[in-house]
């Protein structure tokens, strides 16, 4: 089996709904989302043998990822009140509203998503929120 692996980083804050803890509050990271790939074939013909896949295409699509979330606020939907969240966007403040809880657990289930949607062949996603502290998804 042949493995790959790349990482980006993103500046980004969030914060937890309904949760009791310092985490409910507003706080931001230095996330870094770590890409690995896998599979048990290298490409036979054309500019890309003995590749599995082009470094250079995994390392766009994973920097794409890390730059669409890169300083914003990441929130999840109805976690603000309507005049909150009009306040923010109205004092022009980037935010990213997500579907789930933007936990580090739940942030890599959603990246190796959009990468497999993208036909990557994803063996494992980890999020990181700090140099010690990882979670990560290798699918089901």
């Amino acid at each position: 089996m042949y493995h790959l692996k790349t990482e980006a980083h993103f500046d980004s804050a969030h914060f937890l709904a309904g949760y009791n803890g310092k985490c409910a509050n507003i706080h931001g990271h230095c996330w870094k989302i770590e890409a690995e790939i896998s599979g048990s074939e290298l490409q036979q013909n054309g500019e890309k043998r003995g590749m599995l896949i082009d470094f250079g295409d995994l390392k766009k699509a994973v920097r794409g990822l890390a730059d669409s979330f890169d300083h914003t606020l990441i929130y999840e939907k109805g976690s603000f009140k309507a005049a909150t969240l009009a306040a923010l966007s109205d004092e022009g403040f980037s935010l990213t509203e997500v579907d789930f809880r933007p936990t580090a657990e739940n942030l890599a289930k959603h990246f190796y998503d959009l990468l497999t949607a993208q036909g990557f062949p994803v063996s494992r996603i980890t999020v990181y929120e700090t140099h010690e502290n990882c979670a990560y998804y290798e699918g089901e």
